[in-house]
């Protein structure tokens, strides 16, 4: 599945931050979501497994035909979490999936700008991770991704 790949290319390896509510997480895999773990140890394809069955298929990802979107919308499970990526998709007006324009992943990235503008609003403490959340999102804009890539392992 070629946006696994393209999603660990934002994650690190293993990291115990502070101020992450996640907390320890490796590969994007956070203890807090996934507290059976042993995330110290966690291997590679470990992650890409729950990435697979926890993000891909629990968001219905591979349901949405326009695949730069699928792949957005993917990257906000891993990142937000699967009802945080539900939520933000019923946001955009229902007639645009009807005309899958461009515009409507650029819209699914502003409605993402926004919520992480609250996350620090709504805690300070987690302005240290925005830019690397802005970073992120820049990263999926600049991304293309076809149905080639997306055939690709599945």
């Amino acid at each position: 599945m070629a946006c696994i790949p393209i999603i660990l290319t934002f994650e690190g390896g293993y990291v115990n931050h502070p101020d992450d509510p996640g907390g320890e997480t490796k590969y994007g895999i956070a203890k807090r979501y996934h507290p059976t773990l042993d995330i110290k140890n966690l291997t590679l394809d470990e992650a890409k497994e729950i990435y697979y069955r926890d993000y891909w298929l629990a968001s219905h990802a591979h349901k949405i035909p326009d695949l730069k979107l699928a792949l957005i919308y993917f990257d906000t499970a891993v990142n937000c979490g699967v009802a945080t990526a539900m939520r933000l998709l019923k946001r955009l007006p229902l007639n645009a999936f009807y005309y899958q324009g461009s515009g409507l992943w650029q819209d699914y990235l502003h409605e993402r700008e926004i919520y992480y503008q609250h996350i620090v609003q709504a805690n300070s403490a987690e302005a240290v991770f925005l830019h690397g959340w802005e970073n992120r999102l820049q990263k999926l804009q600049e991304i293309n991704i076809t149905e080639n890539d997306a055939s690709k392992g599945d």
